[in-house]
């Protein structure tokens, strides 16, 4: 009997997606009001279902509102999209998503996701044009050469600079451009694509996991529940140095036994395969000349730019997806390739990672489902619910494991920020214990379930590794399961000081 094949990332998304049209029949229809500030007005705007109705940009408005949130988070900027008006959830009349909606969501996912889209292929582009000028082989050689007995320095490194970015700006759908460049590295020094992979998306989810200065997780978060962003800091520095190391070391232990014995790889079946795609054979007749070191220079300084401008200029996916397509150009012509095959090579390269562009917008489409049937803020309401008279330690922890249910629905740390932390933080209140406890359990909610949640950027990254789901999972859950505990002692310590 043949063997049956774990379905690919497409059809998994495209079966969720079904599932959540499936729900819009069967669960309750309904929506909070909303409170946005306009910036050029000067003046919030109230939505309800019903109407829209201007009001006095006052903290006297937000406290009849019974938003207990600084006035000044709004006029400063540091909350810029709408947020939920506490105790006005309405149900609604429903709005069930049928076979034309669902056909059409990933459509929808595509239009709406279109920015990172660009963003993915334009990189794609750029890594054909190195993989032609031979850059990328001289300086594997010369790496793997370097690092010659010490290759695990490689695990560390990765891990530890991409938590650094998570935790500080929130590196993530940035690191989908790593993914090309470090493979070969990784193979180079005799570990699996899995290690790659590892090293860099878990060092992705444990560094936005305990988000310290992130804008767009613990800043909007602490903002929107009305305390500084600074409060509660101290817990999410020690869970993200003791999370980062137990990552580290899960990451090494897997990584020594590959190296040992390459038939221990979970993706062992795939090996010819990913070798021959990304390679992994060693010149030594390759040689870094000065053009080719001018070329790495040029293609590691996009990555700089792309970070310095992320954090401090407050660019987004437009301005990163023109420093790569410059640095393709200047690439092109240091490298000397003719105009037709520069076109050619960059459309190619591009083309390679189509199918991870597709997975992004499919997985959009999902959010597009829920939205469009009204059932977001539904189940929102009834997981703020659940946590009525609990005592402080189960509800630290349940809050936790209520926002990874929730970041299926919305896997967007900036989304869930605004449509929950006016209706959760005030929850804290009731059990007599800081807001802060929310922001850290809304962000180790998203991080745990980041791991795995098949609507984030998981299958994404697996794309590019060509890894399926069902390894990934057999690989990271042993560590998911360690991180949990972890996460769980940590909070319910925090409190009780």
């Amino acid at each position: 009997m043949k063997k049956i094949k774990f379905p690919t990332a497409q059809t998994i998304l495209f079966i969720i997606a079904a599932l959540v049209a499936l729900l819009t029949w069967l669960v309750p229809a309904g929506k909070y009001d909303t409170l946005s500030y306009n910036k050029t007005e000067k003046t919030f705007t109230a939505t309800s279902q019903e109407n829209s109705k201007t009001l006095a940009a006052t903290q006297a408005t937000l406290d009849d509102l019974g938003i207990k949130i600084p006035v000044e988070k709004f006029t400063n900027g540091d909350i810029w999209k709408p947020i939920s008006i506490p105790e006005t959830y309405k149900k609604l009349e429903a709005q069930p998503q049928g076979i034309v909606a669902f056909l059409k969501s990933p459509i929808k996912g595509i239009v709406e996701s279109a920015d990172i889209i660009f963003l993915v292929l334009i990189i794609g582009g750029l890594i054909g044009i190195m993989n032609t000028t031979g850059a990328f082989n001289a300086g594997i050689s010369w790496l793997a050469i370097t690092l010659k007995g010490r290759e695990y320095l490689l695990i560390i490194f990765v891990t530890l600079l991409i938590a650094i970015g998570g935790t500080t700006f929130g590196l993530a759908e940035e690191t989908i451009a790593f993914y090309p460049i470090l493979i070969p590295i990784f193979l180079a020094a005799k570990y699996d694509a899995m290690v790659a992979l590892a090293s860099i998306y878990i060092g992705s989810s444990i560094g936005t996991m305990c988000s310290t200065t992130n804008p767009f997780s613990t800043i909007i978060a602490s903002d929107a529940s009305g305390i500084n962003w600074t409060t509660g800091i101290e817990l999410r520095i020690v869970v993200l140095a003791l999370g980062t190391l137990i990552c580290i070391l899960y990451i090494l232990r897997y990584a020594k036994r590959v190296k040992a014995d390459p038939s221990k790889s979970i993706i062992y079946d795939q090996k010819e395969e990913i070798e021959k795609m990304f390679g992994n054979s060693i010149d030594s007749n390759s040689t870094l000349t000065g053009r080719l070191r001018l070329i790495l220079f040029i293609f590691t300084a996009c990555f700089i730019i792309m970070i310095y401008g992320v954090s401090m200029l407050d660019w987004w996916f437009l301005e990163m997806t023109t420093v790569f397509l410059v640095g393709a150009i200047l690439i092109g012509f240091i490298a000397k390739i003719k105009e037709y095959t520069f076109v050619d090579t960059f459309v190619k390269g591009a083309s390679d990672l189509l199918g991870v562009a597709l997975i992004i917008g499919i997985a959009r489409g999902v959010s597009v489902i829920m939205n469009d049937g009204l059932i977001s803020d539904t189940m929102l309401y009834y997981a703020s619910n659940l946590t009525e008279g609990m005592n402080k330690g189960i509800f630290a922890n349940a809050m936790m494991l209520i926002y990874a249910g929730l970041s299926f629905f919305v896997p967007s740390s900036s989304g869930m920020a605004v449509l929950t932390m006016p209706i959760m933080s005030p929850l804290a209140d009731t059990v007599g214990i800081g807001r802060e406890i929310i922001v850290n359990a809304y962000n180790y909610g998203l991080g745990l379930f980041a791991f795995i949640n098949p609507t984030g950027l998981i299958l994404a990254s697996l794309a590019v590794v060509k890894v399926g789901y069902n390894k990934w999972l057999k690989f990271v859950m042993p560590l998911v399961i360690i991180l949990l505990i972890f996460t769980m002692v940590m909070l319910t310590i925090s409190v009780h000081i």
